[in-house]
C-alpha cells in the first residue's frame, strides 16, 4: 500500500489514496524521518503499512441513551387455499421422527385440524396431540403444555387454532427446549426476570384459524398471569414460529362473533403499531443486540405492514363478518392479520393493549357470543377495541397526522379538518365502526363500574413492555381518565 505525506502547520500524517483514510501525527515531522517502525515527535505512526495494531475511534453516545437502530424479525410465510395439505411434506424435509400437534378441544373435531391430520397421515409422520389448550392461556395452562412437551421430547411442533393455541404451542416449544429454566425466567419483567433466550427451540409450523391475532409472524406468546389477575407474556424473536401456513379456507367455518373481536385485534395492532413511540425515542439503547426488544417502536417498515393492514380492514371486515360466504373478504383479512403481525410485531402496540390485560383478566361472569368455553372470558380483541376511542383522542397530541390519516382511511372525510382535532376525529371515527358492527357499549357493558377503575389501572401497571411505547407518557391518573371514559362508548 502506497502513502502520500502530507503537513499542514505542525501537523503531519500519512494519506492513503487507494483507503481514502487519514492518520494523524502530532508534531513537527517531515516525509524523510518517517520510515517503518520510528517516531515523529512521540507518536509512533499507526498506518496500516507500519503498524499491526488497530486504534478503534471512539463511538458517538447516543442523545439521551435512546436507541439507534431497529430490526425486523418474522417467521417464513406460505399462503394459498388448501396449502395446508403441505404440512406433511414440511415435516418430512425437516427430518421430523416425533411431531406435537397443538390445538383446542373444539378446533379438534373441526376441518382445519383434519386437514392437518390428513396430511400427517399421508406423509407418514408420527405424532401425539395436545388438545387442552385453553382459549385465553392462563399460567397453569401453559405449564399442562409444557409438561406434556418435556415428556413428549418432540422434534418439530405444529400449532392449528387462534392465538391461544399458536402461543400455547411457543411457550411449550421454549421450556421443554430449556427444561431447566424456571417460568418465571422469560416471562417479561416486572412480573417475570426477562431473560434473553439463548437456547436453540424445535421447529414449529403455525396454522391461525382465525384473523386476528397474528400469532404465526411475532416470537410472542400472551397468558393469564392468575395470581396478579393480569396478562403477560414472553416476548422473543427466538420463540416465533418457523413457518406460517396461511389458508384462506379456514376462516369459513369462523362464527360473525370470533370474525369480529379478531378482526378488531388485527384493527388495533396497525393503529397502535403505526402511532406507536418511534424506535429512536425508545430508551434504554441496548448495550448488546440480543438485549434490543422484540417490541421496538414505529419504524419505517413496520409502518407499510400496519397501514397496508388498516387499508383492508377498512374494506373487508364488515363484509367478512356479515356474510360467512364472502370468500374474497375472509380471505383478505386472514392476511391483514398476518400483515398487521409482520407490523406490530417488530414495532409493538401501547396503550389499548396495555389497559386490555386486566380487562381480561379480571372477567367477571361476561360469556361471549359464539364462544363454547366453560368459563368467564373477555376476547382479546374485544377487550382491546373497547378503550380504542378513548386511547387514540388522548395520544393524538403526538403525531396528530398519523391519527388523522388513520380516520381518512377507516373513512373519515378530513378535507376541512384542523389536525389539532385529529384525536377527537378519530375517536369518533372508531365509535362509528364499531357502534355499526353491534359491539357492546364499553367496558359497563361487559361487566364492569367506576368501582373497577383502581384495580384495572393497576393491573395495567405492570404493563410497561408495551405502555412505554405510547406516544404520549400516562399517569395513574390518565389512565384512570381512560378507563372511566371507556365505561359507554356510545
Amino acid at each position: 500500500m502506497s502513502c502520500v505525506w502530507l503537513l499542514v502547520g505542525s501537523r503531519g500524517g500519512l494519506y492513503s489514496p487507494s483507503r481514502g483514510n487519514w492518520w494523524c501525527v502530532e508534531g513537527v515531522g517531515s516525509p524523510e524521518s518517517l520510515q517503518a517502525g520510528c517516531f515523529v515527535g512521540t507518536v509512533r505512526c499507526r498506518c496500516p503499512s507500519h503498524s499491526h495494531t488497530y486504534s478503534q475511534v471512539p463511538e458517538r453516545p447516543t442523545l439521551g441513551n435512546t436507541d439507534y437502530a431497529f430490526e425486523m424479525a418474522i417467521s417464513n410465510i406460505r399462503y394459498g387455499e388448501g396449502v395446508t395439505k403441505e404440512i406433511g411434506m414440511d415435516l418430512q424435509n425437516l427430518g421430523a421422527k416425533r411431531v406435537c400437534l397443538m390445538t383446542d378441544k373444539n378446533l379438534s373435531q373441526l376441518p382445519p385440524v383434519n386437514a392437518v391430520l390428513n396430511s400427517l397421515a399421508k406423509y407418514g409422520i408420527n405424532f401425539q396431540m395436545y388438545d387442552n389448550v385453553r382459549v385465553e392461556p392462563t399460567d397453569q395452562s401453559f405449564l399442562d403444555a409444557i409438561t406434556f412437551a418435556k415428556k413428549g421430547e418432540f422434534d418439530a411442533y405444529v400449532a392449528v387454532g387462534g392465538g391461544s393455541v399458536m402461543d400455547t404451542c411457543k411457550a411449550a416449544n421454549l421450556y421443554s427446549s430449556s427444561p431447566m429454566s424456571d417460568f418465571l425466567d422469560y416471562v417479561n419483567a416486572p412480573i417475570g426476570k426477562g431473560k434473553p433466550v439463548t437456547v436453540p427451540l424445535k421447529p414449529l409450523i403455525a396454522v391461525p384459524t382465525t384473523s386476528g391475532t397474528g400469532s404465526e409472524t411475532t416470537g410472542v406468546a400472551i397468558f393469564d398471569f392468575k395470581e396478579l389477575k393480569v396478562k403477560t407474556g414472553i416476548a422473543s424473536r427466538a420463540i416465533k414460529p418457523t413457518l406460517g401456513i396461511i389458508d384462506p379456507l379456514h376462516t369459513l367455518s369462523m362464527p360473525e362473533r370470533i370474525v369480529a373481536n379478531s378482526g378488531f385485534d388485527v384493527l388495533c395492532h396497525a393503529l397502535e403499531s403505526y402511532t406507536a413511540l418511534p424506535y429512536n425515542m425508545r430508551s434504554p439503547c441496548p448495550s448488546n443486540p440480543v438485549n434490543r426488544p422484540a417490541y421496538q417502536g414505529s419504524n419505517p417498515i413496520s409502518d407499510v405492514w400496519a397501514l397496508h393492514a388498516l387499508h383492508i380492514v377498512a374494506k373487508y371486515l364488515k363484509r367478512a363478518i356479515r356474510n360467512p360466504e364472502d370468500r374474497e373478504a375472509r380471505a383478505n383479512m386472514h392476511l391483514a392479520s398476518a400483515f398487521a403481525g409482520i407490523g406490530f410485531g417488530n414495532a409493538g402496540v401501547h396503550l389499548c393493549h396495555g389497559m386490555s390485560y386486566p380487562i381480561s383478566g379480571l372477567v367477571k361472569t361476561y360469556k361471549p357470543k359464539d364462544y363454547n368455553v366453560d368459563h368467564s372470558l373477555v376476547p382479546h380483541g374485544l377487550s382491546v377495541v373497547l378503550t380504542s376511542p378513548a386511547v387514540f383522542a388522548f395520544t393524538a397530541q403526538m403525531h396528530p397526522e398519523r391519527h388523522l390519516e388513520a380516520a381518512e382511511i377507516l373513512g373519515a372525510d378530513i378535507r376541512t379538518a384542523r389536525i389539532k382535532d385529529a384525536g377527537l376525529i378519530l375517536a369518533d371515527t372508531l365509535r362509528k365502526f364499531l357502534f355499526d358492527l353491534n359491539v357492546d357499549d364499553g367496558l359497563a357493558a361487559i361487566g364492569y363500574s367506576k368501582a373497577d377503575i383502581p384495580a384495572l389501572v393497576k393491573g395495567t401497571l405492570p404493563q410497561e413492555r408495551v405502555t412505554k411505547l405510547s406516544p404520549r407518557p400516562q399517569t395513574e391518573e390518565d389512565l384512570s381518565a381512560l378507563f372511566e371514559a371507556s365505561m359507554k362508548l356510545y
